[in-house]
């Protein structure tokens, strides 16, 4: 079976398109960065240096120091799909990062974002 595409996009590529998702709705680049640090474990040396070293998503998702113990309340659809019911753990880890900037963009609180 082929592997999908965003597997092997750079991290890096799709970061920006995050940040300008949530600009465009007067969120910032420092809530974005937050929502990835509390899914990840990263700290905000180790995401700048994943996005320099243009990692994949792949690697981004393998070398996180701790995906947060919480990401089984978020729940919903996105891009077509229900984000609990994803087989692929790395496609779930995407998704779960994608429907987290969502909510970011579509008004949430951070402490609903984060599951507080």
């Amino acid at each position: 079976m082929d592997r999908p595409k965003i597997f092997s996009m750079t991290f890096a590529s799709v970061y920006p398109l995050y940040i300008h998702k949530a600009e465009k709705k007067n969120r910032t680049k420092q809530e974005v960065d937050q929502i990835i640090l509390w899914l990840t474990g990263y700290d905000e040396a180790t995401l700048r240096a994943q996005i320099e070293r243009q990692v994949s998503f792949e690697i981004f998702f393998e070398e996180a120091p701790h995906i947060n113990d919480n990401v089984t309340l978020i729940k919903g659809v996105i891009c077509g799909y229900r984000v609990e019911e994803i087989e692929d753990e790395l496609m779930r880890k995407i998704r779960y990062l994608d429907k987290l900037v969502d909510e970011l963009a579509k008004g949430k609180t951070m402490e609903k974002i984060l599951r507080k």
